[in-house]
């Protein structure tokens, strides 16, 4: 394959990428020449650096499709889109961080720099046309979030937690590396248009399939779908809060354009032999995240399994393989990204040094002290538990009746049951919150201001922005105009 030469427009397509890039760089050598008291300094700086960026994708917001480095690259409205969500999703998981990190004398610049290297591999994630890209996109991801983990890395709990990340994610990046090599081997091309086109004339179709078929389980693996879902509970309970807020929020939506890249843009031919798949998983994961998480007592633990849940729900809108399936799991990535966020945001609010409210006991009286941060921790289960009017709502709707239209009417129904005891698991968290006395004292919460702003504004979007559901809906539309 002959290296396309560089011009002004390729550059023009990827400047949220350079300018991503740069500043984390920035950042990294601005903390050598600081002192620890001025290090909120790098704090404020990268939030504005996605400020800027968010300011940027949307001056040159795509209307169309358009590709640059000789199709390694795709400028798209739902990249955009994406994108859009994981710079302001990030921005609240820093401002979350901030008083976390400093009361665990873990507040250092490194925490900003792997986090915002993460945010440019999610990039390269989303916008690439080319199974080199979306590899790299996703190995910078994977490491920034090993670092990630790691960053206590004198907690025993952590390390262990890091090491499992590390193994597993190795393993299923091996998985998807092993599926791409027989893609290519089937196809003689890395470029998704060249795979789409040569996957219906191949002359090892069988070689093709495997390869789809271990692509699919290094998804599953990225999104902590079941049966790959081995390594997400201990990671969501054993790295830092502040950490977890990060991995488990932003990540899902470069992991649905991952998807998205994969099986239709590359393997949109072979839907007949993928899509039984994607329903398999979806079930796994609807059944097994539910059923784990109503025995769990550590509200992370519960997290991690009601993820595994959420990623069933998104696999559903995957499953029609049309336009209006791609944008429900779009809107639902979306949609769980800004939720889960709040939920690991909730977390926080209610540590302060020396204690981390892991435990559903640790909301205990809440509605006694705090009744107006009750009812915004209110707005946020409500929203993972799919209850109207909230965000999460709408998000379970489209991808259920995205699933119907592709004729899964048992998974739909199934997906229905499944919500119904995932209320349950939640409802245990309200109880505790609103009809049971403290032991000891009424739940208390940090007394930061920025932390507690950003709360507000994170849960309260929940619940107007599923007053408005359809203007983010018709931004997903938009993004998957002949899918």
């Amino acid at each position: 394959m002959t290296i396309p030469m560089i011009s002004a427009a390729d550059l023009h397509a990827i400047l949220p990428e350079i300018f991503i890039c740069c500043s984390a760089f920035a950042l990294l050598m601005l903390d050598l020449f600081i002192d620890a008291k001025r290090r909120p300094l790098i704090h404020f700086l990268a939030v504005a650096v996605l400020v800027a960026a968010i300011l940027l994708t949307v001056r040159d917001m795509a209307t169309g499709t358009s590709l640059a480095f000789g199709g390694m690259f795709i400028h798209d409205i739902a990249g955009d889109v994406l994108k859009i969500g994981i710079y302001a999703v990030t921005a609240f998981a820093f401002i979350y961080a901030k008083p976390y990190l400093i009361e665990r004398g873990l507040f250092k610049s490194e925490f900003y720099v792997l986090a915002l290297f993460g945010v440019l591999g999610m990039m390269l994630m989303i916008s690439a046309g080319n199974l080199t890209v979306l590899y790299l996109g996703l190995e910078l991801l994977a490491l920034s979030s090993y670092g990630l983990v790691a960053l206590d890395r004198d907690n025993p709990l952590v390390s262990e937690a890091a090491i499992k990340y590390f193994v597993l994610g190795a393993i299923a990046s091996g998985l998807l590396l092993y599926g791409m090599s027989m893609i290519y081997g089937a196809t003689g091309s890395l470029q998704f248009d060249a795979i789409y086109a040569a996957s219906g004339t191949t002359a090892s179709p069988m070689l093709f399939k495997l390869g789809v078929v271990f692509a699919v389980a290094g998804v599953a693996f990225k999104f902590g779908a079941a049966p790959f879902h081995m390594w997400l509970p201990d990671v969501y309970q054993g790295a830092p809060t502040a950490v977890t807020a990060y991995i488990a929020s932003a990540p899902k939506m470069a992991a649905f354009a991952m998807a998205y890249r994969l099986l239709e843009s590359a393997a949109g031919n072979s839907m007949a032999d993928w899509v039984p798949l994607i329903a398999i998983l979806s079930a796994l994961s609807l059944v097994l995240g539910n059923l784990m998480a109503l025995v769990q007592s550590s509200f992370k633990r519960l997290l991690a399994y009601s993820t595994i849940s959420h990623v069933g729900f998104l696999f559903l809108g995957l499953l029609s393989a049309d336009a209006s399936g791609y944008a429900a799991a779009m809107f639902y990535a979306i949609s769980y990204g800004i939720t889960a966020v709040a939920a690991f945001g909730a977390l926080i609010l209610l540590s302060r040094a020396g204690f981390d409210a892991d435990d559903i006991d640790g909301f205990r009286g809440l509605w006694v002290k705090h009744p107006g941060y009750a009812f915004l921790i209110l707005f946020v289960v409500a929203s993972l538990a799919g209850v109207p009017p909230f965000l999460g709502f709408f998000a379970k709707l489209q991808v259920i009746v995205a699933a119907l239209n592709a004729g899964y009417q048992w998974l739909a129904l199934l997906a229905v049951i499944c919500a119904v005891i995932g209320a349950f698991y939640y409802l245990k968290l309200i109880r505790v919150m609103f009809f049971e006395k403290p032991e000891i004292e009424a739940a208390d919460i940090n007394p930061d201001r920025h932390l507690r702003a950003a709360f507000v504004l994170n849960a309260s979007a929940l619940l107007v922005l599923g007053l408005f559901s359809n203007a983010i809906l018709s931004w997903c539309l938009r993004a998957f105009p002949a899918a």
